[in-house]
């Protein structure tokens, strides 16, 4: 199929001579391909992509789309070729590979787990954590680290009994 530039190039070569074989040899085309140009801009069908053509799989990709469905995608091309023969299908198995492959890779697209990471807003969340301290005049201390989100600032306290009063912070 030629792009869009050699088909312009081809009615505009049509266009300076009105013959098919001489705008054939200006554009290095054949006089065929100028006359089927010329003719679908003329009935205003003109366009850059092939024209879509019934295949021998059509009438069976809705069962391929359900045994991939089903099977979650783990079925093979081979399993589904020797179904689709018990059901009448013609062709062979290369071709059944190829519409398993496209069916595959549509349900991969539709089923891909996302990963959104969680980000969070400067100054929103205060993350905390406790952890073991060393142990001061023989009594075993917790530490209390805090940090705000997307601050350098850590805060480290040395807490030496976990008492309701003796853990209230100095900020509360």
């Amino acid at each position: 199929m030629k792009s869009a530039e050699e088909i312009m190039e081809i009615l505009e070569a049509f266009d300076l001579t009105g013959s098919y074989r001489d705008a054939g040899e200006l554009a290095g085309v054949s006089h065929h391909t100028v006359a089927r140009y010329v003719t679908a801009r003329d009935a205003g069908r003109l366009t850059d992509k092939p024209a879509a053509r019934p295949q021998l799989m059509d009438e069976f990709m809705p069962k391929v789309e359900e045994w991939v469905e089903r099977s979650g995608g783990k079925i093979r091309a081979d399993v589904v070729h020797e179904k689709l023969l018990a059901v009448g299908f013609t062709g062979s198995e290369r071709t059944t590979r190829r519409a398993v492959a496209a069916v595959k890779k549509s349900y991969r697209l539709g089923n891909a787990r996302v990963h959104r990471p969680w980000v969070t807003e400067p100054g929103l969340w205060l993350q905390y954590d406790f952890g073991d301290g060393p142990v001061i005049d023989g009594v075993k201390t917790v530490l209390f680290c805090a940090w705000l989100a997307w601050s350098r600032f850590r805060m480290v306290l040395t807490i030496r009994d976990k008492t309701p009063r003796a853990c209230s912070l100095p900020w509360m």
